[in-house]
């Protein structure tokens, strides 16, 4: 979920009551596009090639500080996400920061814009607080909170000694009567779990951005204490 260009928008370090106010006027589901993807034929285009490496995340001075580690892709741009930061500039508008920066059980805590790379998307990081659940039921949580989620298909991955729970699915936005597909996945640390999710501005998007995705994916491993 982000403000202005995909689902929350302008939410990270030092955000404003400007800001915020901008993506409330622009509006959710800017992202949503191609309605091949709800009969599965956009899928079938999807390439699990694994971008260039241009820079790591989660590690202590990187630019976002995370329970996890991993690789993005060349060009891409890393900004921590300070919700508490965002609910103080919001004012009177507190509670829709809150709602726009949280989905399910977890919180976003950093986003990678794929912008700098030629593309219109961002893979976006959330985190939660340590608890029982285990990374399927986190990521079903995840989706269940996505009111436009559907078609949720559900696997396992590993990387390295990691093991975690993944989902590809279909949002359709209501207001531009069009659909794309998404990604998800998700694995717990002693922190508390982590989920990350490769949005787009439409299916096409989407699918050119998945080797950062897959970059990320196959260089997850739990940050050092």
């Amino acid at each position: 979920m982000r403000f202005g260009v995909g689902n929350v928008g302008n939410v990270g370090r030092g955000l404003t009551l400007a800001a915020l106010l901008t993506g409330l006027v622009t509006g959710c589901g800017a992202e949503d596009a191609d309605p091949d993807t709800a009969s599965g034929k956009a899928t079938a285009r999807t390439s699990a090639k694994v971008a260039e490496r241009g820079g790591s995340v989660g590690a202590t001075g990187s630019a976002c500080e995370l329970p996890v580690t991993f690789d993005i892709a060349e060009f891409w741009k890393a900004e921590a996400v300070d919700t508490a930061e965002a609910t103080a500039a919001a004012g009177d508008l507190a509670e829709l920061v809150d709602v726009f920066a949280r989905q399910g059980p977890v919180t976003m805590a950093c986003e990678i814009d794929a912008k700098p790379a030629g593309k219109i998307g961002f893979l976006r990081v959330w985190t939660g607080k340590p608890g029982d659940a285990d990374a399927r039921a986190v990521l079903e949580a995840f989706v269940a909170a996505e009111p436009e989620a559907s078609g949720a298909k559900y696997s396992t991955f590993e990387a390295g000694d990691v093991t975690g729970a993944e989902v590809e699915y279909v949002t359709t936005s209501k207001v531009l009567e069009e659909s794309k597909t998404e990604h998800a996945l998700a694995v717990t640390t002693s922190a508390g779990p982590v989920v990350l999710h490769l949005g787009g501005l439409d299916t096409d998007e989407h699918n050119a951005m998945l080797p950062a995705y897959e970059l990320a994916k196959s260089t997850l491993r739990p940050t050092a204490a």
